[in-house]
C-alpha cells in the first residue's frame, strides 16, 4: 500500500508543472494577450499573476476545465472590461490555453506565435509573484483598482433639418407681383424709347 501510494505521488509529481516553467509559460501567454486585448499596465500585471495561478495548479487532465480555469476566468472578468473579455473568450489560445497530450502539457499559443518574441517588457511581478492569489476570497482582483482603457462608442449621427419655408401673406405677395409688373412695363417703354432713337440714326 505505502509502495502504491509512493507511485500516486510520484505521478502527480511528474505531471505538475514546476514554477520555473509555469512562470515563463504565462509570461509568454500574457504577453500576447496585452497586445491583442490593448491591456494597460495594471491589467497586464494582474493577468500575468492569474495566468501563473492557473498554470501552477494543474496537475493533470482532470485540471485542465476544471475547477482552477473556473477560477481564472472569474478572475479575468473583474481585470478585463467588456469588449476585452469578450474578444478574450472568442480566441480558443486564449480561453483555452493549455491541453495534457500524450502525457505532457501543449500550449495553443505557440500556433499563433514565434516562441522567444515579446512585445513587452516583462511585468514588474514577474520577479516577485509566486502565486496563490487563486486561492484567496473570489473577489481579490474585484477589489483592486485596474485601469481600464476606456470604451469609445460612435457619435451618434447628427441629422439637419431644411428650413422651414415663409409662413404665405397674400397681400405681401399681391404687391410684389405688382410691383414686378411695373418693372417690366418700364423696361419695355425704355426699350422701345431707344429702338426709335438708334433707327433715326442712319
Amino acid at each position: 500500500m505505502m509502495i502504491l501510494a509512493m507511485m500516486m505521488v510520484m505521478t502527480i509529481s511528474a505531471n505538475a508543472m514546476s514554477y520555473n516553467a509555469a512562470k515563463h509559460e504565462a509570461l509568454f501567454l500574457s504577453d500576447k494577450m496585452a497586445y491583442e486585448l490593448n491591456l494597460t499596465a495594471a491589467q497586464y500585471e494582474a493577468v500575468y499573476e492569474i495566468n501563473l495561478d492557473y498554470l501552477m495548479s494543474l496537475n493533470g487532465h482532470s485540471d485542465v476545465f476544471g475547477i482552477w480555469w473556473d477560477r481564472r476566468n472569474a478572475d479575468l472578468r473583474f481585470v478585463l472590461n467588456s469588449w476585452q473579455f469578450d474578444k478574450y473568450m472568442s480566441l480558443a489560445h486564449f480561453y483555452r490555453p493549455v491541453a495534457w497530450k500524450a502525457g505532457g502539457w501543449t500550449f495553443a499559443v505557440y500556433s499563433h506565435y514565434n516562441r522567444g518574441h515579446f512585445y513587452n517588457a516583462h511585468p514588474k511581478v514577474f520577479v516577485t509573484y509566486r502565486g496563490g492569489n487563486n486561492h484567496k476570497h473570489d473577489r481579490f482582483y474585484a477589489e483592486r483598482h485596474m485601469s481600464k482603457p476606456a470604451v469609445h462608442h460612435p457619435a451618434p449621427a447628427v441629422h439637419h433639418k431644411a428650413p422651414a419655408p415663409a409662413p404665405h401673406n397674400e397681400k405681401r405677395d399681391m404687391a410684389h407681383n405688382d410691383r414686378r409688373g411695373s418693372d417690366r412695363h418700364m423696361a419695355m417703354n425704355t426699350n422701345r424709347g431707344n429702338g426709335g432713337h438708334f433707327s433715326g440714326r442712319r
